[in-house]
């Protein structure tokens, strides 16, 4: 017996409707969305049977990405302030995670949106939920720092999405400055200058001195002239997406949106994502109240009943009952959804099945390491795995440090298993790729991953032992014994530690030790056998002493799982 609540597979409703004389057909969520919203004569697909004379040129949207502290955020402020001035002097600029500026190109004034959010967030949440915004990515790069690993996680996202790269050379006019040392980097990335005989526009700038700034956005538009057909038809009801959204406290939510196409009006009923309402004012990046805005214009959205999510599409109901019932009945196959037992997006023990049935033939895989050279060695010898020419590896990723949110973002995305090697993702991420479905792997030993990803790609693979993960202590103090060495002080963040359970620590999301033993387990003065989570206790590592305030100890433990 099924009960009320209760999810069954796609076979179970098949034969279900065989029995009762119905034809079920199971449908993907965005199918069911766009059923739902040609109920209101709302039609997803408008835009490709538009009439070509309608098509009207639109602005390039850019994103900045790049490493850390290689001028990112000082380009941005130099490009806005620059047009601050040209504009308005004396204005104030709000920064709003979108905003327009004005080009002079051949004596024609051009506009270029830019999204002032993370540059992988641009691609991965919102690809997640269907939104193509950026149109061309900016790759910033120091000329004395050169390519780093941020710098190419930048260009997988970059090139997953399919999107034209300029590159940006900033720090030309510091000391040690190589510009050329740069170029011959990245043209191992498949970015190759045109100077030397390929398709990517680099230009030397240095975003202090405001050098070659005005080039680089030339650049911008010539690469998205030559390489993109950037139209869109203003004279239909607005569709885009949300860039970022946030609950002000005098204005209620505040959403910052992108028209993609149509042109939004003051007085238009929207729905985004579970979200609905009625523009009461639009402002720009500066301020300033807006009437109407276009296809490629952010505008700060104000009016809607709650906060929607950043990535989320909206769109243009023709009234507010539509917006209510859009909005009403997402929000219940939301519901719905998390209440019925999430699935694996993909995990290694199914691949063969899913393989079978033809869902995928690439096993897509993202590795995060502790260091560059085990995640090179993991990778090396990952693709040297060959089964047969139907199935293969593809990495559509690989860094180093702990597993991040925009990596379960990416494997969302793409479909991938992220594989962990002595790193780990902090409670939030963990929390996040179970909701999404994404599968993570941990290892601490190069042949075991290998020997995993082989065996699930000929279909074999029959997991004996798993380990589980039983607790997170985080060490608050640190207490020094002539006796038993240090002793550490730690608040259970969650699970319940053993007195002799196996443990590892891990510093800023990286497993630097793993083979460790909780000797000796205390409360105040009295030996335990085991504490539980909200509760203080004392934790001694036997001779292990090089543990750190802020350090988490996490115990673990192996438990023999069923054959399959």
């Amino acid at each position: 017996m099924a009960t009320a609540t209760q999810s069954l597979d796609e076979e179970t409703f098949q034969i279900l409707g065989d029995e009762i004389g119905w034809k079920i057909q199971l449908v993907s969520a965005e199918e069911e969305d766009k059923e739902l919203l040609q109920q209101f004569d709302i039609n997803l697909d408008e835009e490709e049977l538009q009439d070509d004379k309608d098509l009207k040129p639109r602005p390039p949207v850019v994103t900045v990405m790049g490493h850390v502290d290689h001028g990112k955020t000082r380009l941005l402020d130099t490009i806005r302030k620059t047009n601050v001035i040209a504009r308005e002097a004396g204005g104030i600029t709000q920064r709003i995670g979108a905003y327009q500026v004005t080009v002079d190109l051949d004596g024609e004034a051009r506009k270029i949106t830019f999204l002032d959010t993370p540059g992988h967030e641009a691609f991965t949440a919102m690809r997640a939920r269907g939104a193509e915004l950026t149109d061309v990515a900016i790759l910033v790069v120091a000329a004395d720092d050169g390519v780093m690993p941020q710098t190419v996680e930048a260009i997988n996202h970059a090139q997953a999405a399919k999107v034209p790269i300029v590159v940006a050379v900033n720090k030309i006019d510091v000391p040690g400055a190589n510009p050329d040392k740069v170029r011959g980097q990245l043209t191992e990335f498949g970015l190759v200058p045109e100077e030397y005989g390929g398709d990517t526009m680099f230009v030397d700038i240095s975003a202090k001195q405001n050098i070659n700034v005005d080039k680089l956005l030339e650049a911008v538009l010539l690469t998205a002239d030559a390489e993109l057909d950037l139209r869109a038809n203003p004279n239909m009801d607005a569709r885009g997406a949300t860039v970022e959204a946030r609950l002000d406290k005098g204005r209620g939510a505040v959403a910052t949106v992108l028209v993609q196409q149509g042109t939004l009006h003051v007085g238009d009923a929207i729905v985004a994502g579970t979200s609905y309402g009625r523009v009461r004012a639009m402002l720009d990046e500066n301020g300033h109240t807006m009437e109407a805005a276009g296809p490629s214009t952010p505008v700060q959205v104000l009016g809607l009943t709650s906060v929607p999510t950043a990535g989320d599409l909206f769109l243009v109901a023709s009234d507010d009952r539509a917006a209510r019932q859009i909005a009403e009945k997402r929000q219940a196959t939301e519901r719905a959804a998390q209440l019925a037992k999430r699935r694996k997006v993909v995990s290694l023990e199914d691949f063969k099945k899913k393989f079978a049935e033809s869902e995928i033939d690439m096993l897509n895989i993202v590795i995060k390491g502790d260091s560059s050279g085990s995640v090179e060695a993991l990778e090396d010898s990952l693709m040297k795995i060959e089964v047969s020419d139907e199935v293969g590896i593809q990495v559509i990723h690989r860094g180093v440090g702990a597993i991040t949110q925009n990596d379960v973002n990416l494997a969302t995305v793409d479909k991938a298993v992220i594989i962990g090697f002595n790193v780990r993702p902090n409670r939030q991420v963990a929390d996040l790729a179970e909701r999404e479905g994404v599968e993570i792997k941990y290892y601490s030993v190069i042949y075991r991953a290998i020997e995993d990803i082989e065996a699930s790609l000929k279909g074999m693979l029959k997991p004996e032992y798993e380990e589980v993960v039983t607790s997170h202590s985080e060490i608050r103090e640190i207490f020094r014994s002539s006796k038993f060495g240090n002793i550490a002080g730690v608040m259970v963040q969650d699970g319940e530690v053993k007195r002799g359970t196996k443990c590892r620590i891990l510093r800023n999301g990286v497993a630097t030790v793993n083979d460790l033993e909780i000797s000796s387990l205390r409360r105040f003065k009295d030996d335990v056998q085991s504490v539980k989570e909200g509760y203080e206790a004392g934790i001694n590592l036997g001779t292990f002493n090089d543990i750190e305030l802020g350090d988490i100890i996490e115990t673990f433990e192996m438990r023999e799982v069923e054959r399959k």
